[in-house]
């Protein structure tokens, strides 16, 4: 399963990449939000993280304006590796090198071909893990070190 959420600023994309996964054969929760009022991103990142983090998804996927606040918002989540991607290398290398868990776009800075683009070569991709690994644990180390 795949939980997908955005702000406002990302409701477009958001709705057509529900589309685009469900097309694509997988299970997708839909955290909101569903209107285009003015909304608090946190609310939204926090939710789809900890729901990734918590088992209830295997990845999710968040949008906002530019996906820059979605991104903070999600690395604070202890076991976060959410990645702010506007290419396709960046998309694949997310999940290649870095295993990201959680693929954040900017809603306001793509349209929806690009971002369905970005969103399939995230899911496309395998996690490489040897040197990769290595250096997930060095990120985790930090994480046990400065979020207690």
């Amino acid at each position: 399963m795949i939980i997908i959420g955005s702000d406002h600023g990302g409701l477009t994309l958001k709705t057509a990449l529900n589309s685009y996964l469900q097309r694509r054969g997988y299970e997708v929760s839909d955290a909101g939000t569903n209107s285009d009022s003015s909304v608090d991103y946190p609310d939204f990142g926090q939710k789809v993280a900890e729901t990734v983090i918590k088992g209830g998804a295997e990845l999710g996927i968040l949008i906002c304006g530019t996906g820059i606040g979605m991104s903070i918002t999600a690395n604070k989540i202890p076991g976060v590796r959410a990645a702010l991607v506007t290419d396709v290398f960046m998309a694949r290398m997310a999940k290649e090198h870095n295993n990201a868990n959680i693929l954040v776009l900017g809603g306001r800075v793509l349209d929806e071909q690009k971002a369905c683009d970005l969103v399939g070569a995230w899911l496309d991709a395998e996690f490489e893990g040897g040197r990769h690994q290595s250096r997930l644990d060095k990120i985790s180390a930090l994480e046990k070190k400065y979020c207690q």
